[in-house]
């Protein structure tokens, strides 16, 4: 049974490697010209552990200190060690509580130096998780005691952040965080979305049949009531926190870097490989082969939880639900990461669908084990959860299309136009319409499906969603908008269609910031400074149902200069404009694509790695608003006008109205 609390101690360990439960501090005090005694002295948050300086072969990282530059005299002393049983690795070992100290006696090369370093290398656990660290200590010879520091895995050396730092003036409003109330909605239409995808899946073969079983498992076998009831709860809270633990791993990429989810989002070849699976997915529901994790897996997680019993083997029967579910839950749940990671704060926003997921196929176990007459009014199993399921895999074949629309919108291939990506929508629904009035099945389905309400229903509505896709397939800009779809299809300017600009509904907007910054210079205007991305959700719907507002469209047309940094661009720097950034912690990365210098250039400059992600600031650097996301009409021509009204009258000739 080892293997559970060291699975959990993975997926915790991701939210908390970016926090430190073990600080340092260090003092050298000199013996005579040449030694001096070190005293490095570590104190240790509590319930956490330090382990020794040796360590047994399966357990932890023992703590270990290499001095650069010295010679150690003497072995390594430290304080009083306390041993006691590890529940992380079921073992006796030796460890630090509190504080811990450490001595050594060095001698230095001669009489000039008068710092050295120490590679520290060590391990921490409480009863939970683990954090490993590699860090440097710098100890000076002068006597004076030094707490250290650690380091911020994103920050830049100064030479590196000179490459693309601009002057910014006013920048306590960039502080000003003027978007939590969107980034809060945002949070919890993810929220919902993952709880609705729950919702679905639990309407499919692999989950819905489950239920009855489940419950009638747990309120039959228990010894009493209570203790049944008691176990169904405990069945559905394990279920909800299996799918919110698989998000966790994503908290630890994005303390790393903070672009890596875009970067992971906005990637060619992911995109196409995310393409791939979901067509696969979709072929599975349409019957042509069974999605299935080894058998072997689910069948020795059954054993274990029959064979453990209390809350590990319900913990275990969870779990094996997760496996055995994977056919049905895997698409949906796919869906919902592709969508998180390409939206604003995505690991959190991952969090929040799972969880929603988890808790709405977690629902129903606990509320029919609240009350199990409702069991009788279950629907029965049949043809209706095939059909759900043949209807999945057609929006599997959709949403496969718009990754690979994604690739080809950030490689600029000219593929997937608006238009040709509508084209493929509408197809696919029409195909999907003619399988619900039952004008051809599929190879798993034995006979004619019977023409039900449902089926009709489903037809129907199909059928209403192609009559509105088919305007977008249109030359007029105005019938083709689909303002209810803003972020599914490419924008509007990337058309088969000639268009008057590349830019957002045929606006002037510059995509190089030197050469925005210059025309606003010359022709006295302010900066919109819009921070996009080709694969950007959120920003096609700000561009065609927000800036689309006739008083937001004058606006940035007429008083502003739109400069469109997009960051995902792919398109590589020319050789002479390639640069490196180099990290504080030794971390080298080379910037060769347009879209990589943006996305640094936003992070250094205005301290955000999210888009769309809108700055009002002067030519000259000076920033007229707080900055601006994700939000609705009403509230951006607010923050529009409050921001053009800081605007100094002696330098602009324009009036508001």
């Amino acid at each position: 049974m080892r293997i559970i609390p060291l699975i959990l101690n993975l997926l915790f360990a991701s939210l908390v490697l970016a926090q430190n439960p073990v600080t340092w501090t260090t003092q050298a005090k000199q013996i005579d010209s040449l030694t001096y005694d070190v005293v490095i002295t570590a104190t240790i948050e509590e319930k956490w552990h330090l382990y020794a300086t040796e360590m047994p072969e399966d357990g932890p990282l023992p703590t270990e200190f290499s001095f650069q530059d010295v010679i150690p005299i003497g072995p390594l002393t430290h304080s009083e060690l306390i041993t006691g049983y590890d529940p992380i690795f079921e073992m006796e070992l030796s460890y630090f509580d509190n504080k811990a100290t450490f001595y050594q006696t060095i001698e230095v090369a001669d009489q000039s130096v008068q710092d050295i370093t120490v590679d520290l290398i060590y391990q921490a656990c409480d009863d939970k998780l683990c954090i490993f660290r590699d860090e440097q200590l710098l100890i000076s010879l002068t006597g004076d005691s030094q707490e250290q520091q650690s380091e911020d895995l994103t920050a830049l050396t100064a030479d590196s952040e000179k490459k693309l730092k601009i002057e910014l003036k006013n920048t306590d409003l960039l502080a000003t965080n003027s978007d939590q109330d969107s980034n809060s909605s945002s949070i919890w239409n993810i929220f919902l979305l993952g709880f609705f995808g729950g919702l679905i899946a639990l309407l499919t073969p692999c989950v819905f049949p489950m239920i009855p079983l489940t419950v009638s498992f747990f309120t039959k076998q228990s010894s009493t009531k209570s203790q049944g009831l008691t176990n169904a709860l405990l069945y559905a809270f394990f279920i909800v926190l299996i799918y919110a633990l698989l998000s966790l791993p994503f908290h630890f990429l994005d303390s790393i870097n903070p672009e890596i989810l875009n970067t992971i989002s906005t990637n060619i070849w992911l995109n196409i490989f995310f393409f791939l699976i979901f067509l696969f997915f979709a072929f599975s529901f349409f019957g042509y082969y069974e999605l299935t994790l080894p058998s072997s897996l689910s069948n020795r997680l059954d054993f274990a939880s029959n064979k453990a019993g209390g809350f590990i083997g319900i913990f275990l029967m969870a779990l094996t639900l997760a496996i055995v579910s994977f056919s049905c839950t895997g698409p949906i749940l796919g869906s919902l990461l592709a969508g998180s990671l390409s939206s604003t704060g995505g690991a959190t926003q991952l969090s929040m669908g799972m969880t929603g997921f988890g808790l709405a196929l977690a629902l129903p176990f606990g509320l029919f084990a609240l009350f199990p007459n409702l069991l009788q009014s279950l629907p029965k199993s049949g043809g209706w959860m095939n059909t759900l399921k043949v209807v999945l895999g057609f929006i599997e074949f959709a949403l496969a299309i718009k990754f690979l629309s994604n690739a080809d919108l950030v490689a600029n291939w000219g593929i997937l136009k608006r238009e040709v990506f509508i084209g493929l929508w509408i197809l696919i629904f029409v195909v999907m319409i003619a399988y619900l009035f039952g004008l051809f099945r599929f190879p798993h389905e034995a006979k004619k499906p019977t023409l039900g309400t449902g089926r009709i229903l489903l037809a129907v509505v199909s059928l209403s969603f192609v009559v509105y896709l088919v305007p977008g397939t249109l030359p007029n800009s105005s019938s083709n908008s689909l303002k209810l779809l803003a972020g599914f299809p490419p924008p509007t300017f990337y058309s088969i269609y000639a268009q008057d600009s590349d830019c957002p509904l045929n606006l002037d907007c510059y995509k190089d910031y030197d050469k925005g910054v210059a025309v606003a210079k010359a022709a006295n205007k302010p900066i919109l400074l819009d921070f996009t991305g080709w694969a950007c959700v959120n920003c096609r719907k700000v561009e065609e149902n927000v800036w689309s507002d006739p008083e937001i469209y004058r606006l940035i047309n007429e008083e502003l200069v739109l400069i469109s940094l997009y960051v995902d661009d792919r398109e590589p720097l020319a050789k002479e404009d390639q640069f490196t950034l180099e990290y504080t912690l030794g971390r080298i990365r080379n910037i060769e694509t347009i879209g990589q210098k943006w996305a640094a250039f936003q992070a250094i400059n205005f301290n955000s790695v999210a888009q769309p992600h809108y700055i009002l600031m002067m030519p000259d650097g000076t920033v007229l608003a707080p900055p601006q996301q994700y939000t609705d009409i009403p509230t951006y021509l607010q923050w529009l006008q409050n921001g053009l009204a800081n605007v100094p009258r002696q330098a602009l000739g324009f009036t508001l109205e």
